[in-house]
């Protein structure tokens, strides 16, 4: 299973990301080495989304769990945040391979 997790950011969240940046790498970066977040990062030409997909038998409940202790959460960067299930039937990383 994978699960998408969005982000929506504050207007000016370029300039208040700052003092909060390094811990929330570090926690997207120790969600990596854990098995749990495959891909990350901003969508858009501004202003942004945030898009993070998560992978493994408890992807909804990880992510769930991230935004929770993501200090862009915590500080009012993220003004809100969504956890959705995907279905991924297409890549080597699909979760439900679907083939002709």
């Amino acid at each position: 299973m994978h699960a998408v997790l969005e982000y929506t950011y504050e207007d000016n969240y370029l300039e208040t990301r700052g003092k909060y940046r390094a811990d929330h790498l570090r926690a997207g970066w120790e969600a990596v080495e854990r098995g749990e977040l495959l891909l990350g990062g901003a969508v858009g030409e501004g202003p942004f989304k945030g898009l993070m997909i998560f992978t493994g038998e408890n992807a909804l409940e990880a992510a769930k769990a991230f935004a929770a202790a993501d200090p862009y959460v915590i500080n009012g960067v993220v003004t809100s945040w969504t956890v959705s299930p995907w279905t991924t039937v297409l890549g080597k990383e699909a979760a439900t391979p679907v083939h002709p």
